[in-house]
């Protein structure tokens, strides 16, 4: 036997994909059949799965389970929960060889995948690819393993709890918006603990998504978390994606923090627990982190945006936090290096009371630099490379100088604007940060017409929000 895949379903960081038209059970089943083989080669163990609440997700750990058991390996199935769970998961059960969180993320309500950790590491890029030629060959392993369930979410929440500051009872009172996705069930559990006093939102996973989109790096997935806000006058409020990896924030005014701003407060938190530290950001991130990171004494690193990527970073420099505009935050050996919104929900909450001042003052204390968010132009999977390839070579018929840590980084003025391909969708993404107004007007124009120029027609004016 044997399986081909969908080519855009191989992404670089994950394998993901829409169901029905690229991704189907028979892939969960070939993922399953490979991964199993993986395993084998790398010397056995068992495999923990999770998945989300997306409306195919049981259909998918179904498939994914038969391909692992029948590749000989055994499954421990924890259910429905956060990916950092499955993280958690694979990083202290005993004898674990793997995990896999069916999940789609934060991507739209049709789309899922698949997220793998093989060894305590990510399976990405080279890794994906070749599950995709083992699945063409045929060359799988062959058994029976068995399959147990766990209950894993009280054990989890303990952990989550030791981000707090020993001896410590912050009185604040906190919105919690969980946009239906996996991370309800435990942001119920996890806050039932937590002092101070909480109000939750949208905490039963509906893979429907009645409320918004669960993508907290949006602006307009937080509407309902800021009119929380406002109506009970909270000191601030925290909103997770659909598998609670991504965390946004907003202060008591309603003022949306982005990622690097929420990793801005919890690396200056860090420099002062652990003088002279490294902190790594992506490719997305304010100017400003970079320079409070140097002011606070630590040393600041630049990374490709994806959770692999970042993790990788993180391992070679030794930085014990690093973050993405995109609102992944890791904790490095303290917490097993991996990305959890749940903890950093728990540090922020943490690094805000040891602060002495309010979210908000916090948020006023930042540099009021204008920034976009992360503005997606839809692009074929198959074209959205060549996209960037034609505008680099523009940029260097021109002269400029660009930063290709991940896409092209390039500096103007006070400003500087980022072109890259998306990991996770068909789309290319830009992002650009100046002083003032009519400067971010002037960066974003010049996109547009290194895009049009390609082809890609693109109206990036009205994205800027202040950073």
């Amino acid at each position: 036997m044997s399986h081909r895949f969908d080519p855009v379903v191989l992404r670089e960081y994950d394998v993901r994909g829409t169901v029905g038209r690229t991704l189907h059970a028979a892939d969960g089943y070939a993922i399953g059949r490979c991964f199993a083989t993986r395993v084998a080669e790398t010397g056995g163990g068992r495999v923990v799965v999770g998945r989300d609440g997306r409306l195919t997700s049981e259909m998918l750990e179904a498939a994914l389970v038969r391909g692992l058991t029948e590749g000989g390996v055994d499954v421990v199935r924890i259910g429905l929960g956060p990916s950092p769970m499955l993280y958690f998961a694979e990083a202290v059960l005993p004898d674990m060889a793997g995990g896999i969180q069916v999940t789609g993320s934060h991507n739209p309500r049709d789309d899922n995948g698949f997220k793998m950790v093989l060894r305590h590491r990510s399976l990405h890029g080279a890794g994906i690819a070749a599950l995709g030629a083992l699945g063409l060959s045929g060359a799988w392993s062959r058994g029976a393993g068995g399959v147990e369930s766990l209950d894993l979410q009280d054990t989890y929440v303990d952990r989550l709890l030791q981000g707090q500051a020993p001896g410590r009872a912050p009185g604040f009172r906190i919105g919690w918006d969980c946009g239906s996705g996996a991370a309800g069930p435990v942001v119920e559990r996890l806050t039932a603990r937590l002092p101070g006093e909480h109000h939750l939102l949208h905490t039963v996973p509906d893979g429907h998504f009645p409320h918004h989109h669960p993508d907290p790096s949006v602006a307009a997935n937080l509407v309902d978390l800021q009119r929380l806000v406002a109506a009970r006058g909270l000191d601030f409020g925290l909103a997770f994606d659909g598998d609670g990896d991504r965390i946004g924030a907003v202060d008591g005014r309603g003022r949306v923090l982005w990622g690097d701003q929420i990793l801005m407060l919890l690396a200056e938190r860090l420099l002062l627990e652990w003088p002279g530290a490294t902190v790594v950001g992506d490719v997305k991130s304010s100017r400003a982190l970079f320079d409070r990171i140097v002011e606070r004494g630590g040393t600041p690193v630049m990374g490709r945006t994806g959770h692999s990527s970042l993790k990788t970073l993180m391992a070679e420099t030794g930085a014990p936090l690093a973050g993405e505009m995109s609102g992944h935050i890791f904790f490095g050996q303290e917490y097993y290096g991996f990305d959890d919104a749940l903890y950093a929900a728990v540090r922020l909450i943490r690094a805000i009371d040891l602060s002495g001042r309010s979210l908000t003052e916090l948020h006023d204390a930042m540099p009021r630099l204008i920034s976009t968010p992360d503005l997606r132009i839809p692009v074929p999977e198959s074209r959205k490379w060549a996209v960037i390839d034609s505008v680099a070579a523009r940029l260097a018929a021109a002269g400029e100088a660009v930063d290709t840590t991940d896409g092209l980084r390039v500096a103007m003025g006070t400003g500087w604007w980022l072109l890259r391909a998306s990991n996770t969708q068909a789309a290319v993404t830009v992002r650009a940060e100046a002083a003032e107004a009519g400067e971010l007007a002037a960066l974003l124009a010049g996109v547009e017409a290194h895009l049009a120029a390609c082809g890609v027609p693109a109206s990036l004016s009205g994205g800027d929000s202040p950073t």
